[in-house]
């Protein structure tokens, strides 16, 4: 089954969140990332945000210093480019960031980018694989946006899923699959790479893990959450089990 092939990054905003709304030094990031290594996660991923609501810059280093691979998410400004030149992460993803979001709410809306826009995304793409970082783009699976994803020079893009997650009947449900499902053969079509990620929980995940090309799934908040209960290590080796076992 190709499914084995899927790659399965942990985004442990949620575990940055707890030590900073106290500001202590735990729970600690660094065993995190061991725990997450250890339950068989092929990459970390973390989201530095423009607020720092969560993910704090020490944080990215701390992360960085430990991870095997690490996926850094963060908006593209100058100040970000800067930090990933600085701290190297195996992997940027792009994001748009609203200041007032509760999470991110869609993919970057390249369409609506002027050329000179465009031509600065391409340019900051292209300084960011000179120094081996591979960028991502997070778009919603829409053929336009992986064009032009393409033409920027992205190697990969992370299709939103959310859609998809936060369906509240089969028929929406179903229609947000299939739009998954089309985005990702078009992606690789065009060569790029095919990781999706955003509400991707316990009960929704199977059917996404049967997307042809699928490279890798990015989650959070629903492996986290249950880790509450069961413990992180436990938490993850389920998401596994779902990923390794859907066909």
């Amino acid at each position: 089954m190709n499914n084995k092939k899927i790659r399965l990054g942990i985004n442990l905003d949620h575990i940055a969140f707890i030590k900073k709304s106290r500001g202590t030094e735990y729970p600690s990031l660094v065993e995190a990332v061991k725990i997450s290594e250890d339950a068989g996660a092929d990459l970390i991923t973390i989201h530095l945000r423009e607020d720092r609501r969560h993910i704090q810059d020490h944080d990215v280093e701390v992360i960085r210093e430990n991870a095997r691979i690490l996926n850094l998410e963060m908006a593209h400004t100058d100040e970000m480019i800067d930090i990933a030149l600085n701290i190297k992460p195996d992997f940027c993803c792009i994001v748009p960031e609203k200041r007032n979001e509760v999470t991110t709410e869609g993919g970057l809306n390249l369409v609506s980018l002027d050329n000179l826009q465009l031509q600065t995304m391409k340019n900051n793409i292209q300084i960011l694989a000179e120094s081996n970082i591979k960028t991502s783009l997070f778009i919603d699976p829409d053929e336009n946006q992986i064009k032009i994803a393409k033409s920027v020079g992205a190697e990969l893009v992370e299709l939103h899923t959310g859609y998809y997650a936060n369906s509240h009947n089969p028929d929406s449900s179903t229609s947000s699959l299939e739009k998954l499902m089309n985005a990702a053969e078009i992606a690789n079509k065009l060569g790029l790479l095919v990781n999706a990620g955003h509400g991707l929980n316990y009960d929704n995940l199977s059917p996404i893990c049967k997307i042809k090309y699928l490279n890798e799934l990015n989650i959070g908040h629903s492996i986290i959450s249950q880790s509450v209960f069961t413990g992180l290590k436990d938490a993850i080796e389920k998401i596994l089990s779902i990923i390794r076992n859907c066909d």
